[in-house]
């Protein structure tokens, strides 16, 4: 029997792709394939991708989710973002579920989560 094995790619509606490009690019995104310009744009994100489709009838998207994306450092993405010009959620927080984490919201409003997992003893600290 089949097995669902991973995730290749999310794919998140834009409606002003050179804004969303600029936003992601601005945080680090390697973009493989598309731009500014261009109807759909892909960025390599460790083994998947996550892409951007343009939605000129889409009028303000409002988001639809949250996108999680690990990364090796949480409190130096956190910096990053702020220091691009974005605002997060929250500052990085240790959650019981054993993650360090925080919300950022992309110029269409979907939901970005960069994650790390914590180590053994730290999820014990939370779990109190």
């Amino acid at each position: 029997m089949a097995h669902i094995e991973s995730i290749s790619a999310v794919t998140l509606v834009t409606a002003d792709m050179a804004r969303a490009v600029r936003f992601y690019e601005a945080l680090g995104f390697e973009r493989r394939y598309g731009g500014g310009s261009a109807d759909f744009t892909s960025f390599h994100v460790g083994e998947g991708y996550l892409n951007l489709a343009l939605r000129r009838d889409a009028g303000d998207v409002d988001g639809w989710g949250r996108t999680i994306l690990y990364v090796s450092d949480v409190d130096a993405m956190h910096e990053r973002v702020r220091a691009a010009g974005f605002v997060p959620e929250f500052p990085p927080r240790d959650a019981p579920w054993g993650e360090r984490y925080f919300h950022v919201r992309d110029p269409d409003g979907h939901e970005l989560s960069f994650a790390r997992p914590l180590d053994g003893d730290a999820v014990a600290r939370t779990a109190r």
